[in-house]
């Protein structure tokens, strides 16, 4: 179960009320508004406390994200581009999150670079739909993910910092 600060942050986040995916052609832009509304509450929320760690953005129908995510090391940064579809199913299914330059180096992802999320978030996804969207996903799947896999990765010497790398 969540931890009481995880719980808060994500009590703070905005639920969506359309149900509606890609194929919903209105609702689906109805859809995307709350989504928008989530995220930049959610993004806004992290700066206040000082824990801003993600950038996204989409192509222009709401179908296709890309971004930048980034972790805090011993007070090196570093950063990951990340991308997702959302799924046809969309909301019932979540999106599979990749962060493709990590592909192949953990064993908590699949082919592409996308992250495991099957276990602990999936589930999650599963009972609070259609009120979660994509700021959940960020919160709740991204965020913990990086959290447990990019410390061990650089303890493993798996991944370096980009300076470290140039010298």
């Amino acid at each position: 179960m969540a931890d009481e600060a995880t719980r808060r942050v994500v009590s703070e986040i905005p639920v969506l009320k359309t149900n509606a995916g890609p194929r919903d052609r209105e609702l689906w832009v109805q859809r995307l508004k709350e989504e928008y509304q989530s995220l930049i509450r959610y993004v806004e929320n992290n700066k206040n406390a000082d824990n801003d760690w993600f950038r996204l953005e989409s192509n222009k129908e709401g179908t296709r994200w890309f971004g930048k995510c980034w972790y805090i090391h011993d007070l090196l940064k570093y950063e990951f581009d990340i991308e997702f579809d959302i799924p046809i199913t969309y909301p019932t299914t979540a999106p599979e999150i990749a962060v493709p330059e990590l592909d192949g180096k953990t064993a908590k992802m699949y082919r592409g670079g996308k992250i495991c999320l099957t276990d602990h978030f999936k589930p999650l996804w599963a009972r609070n739909v259609p009120k979660f969207g994509l700021a959940h996903l960020m919160a709740l799947g991204l965020g913990p993910w990086l959290a447990v896999e990019i410390p061990d990765l650089i303890q493993k010497g798996v991944i370096q910092h980009k300076e470290k790398c140039g010298q």
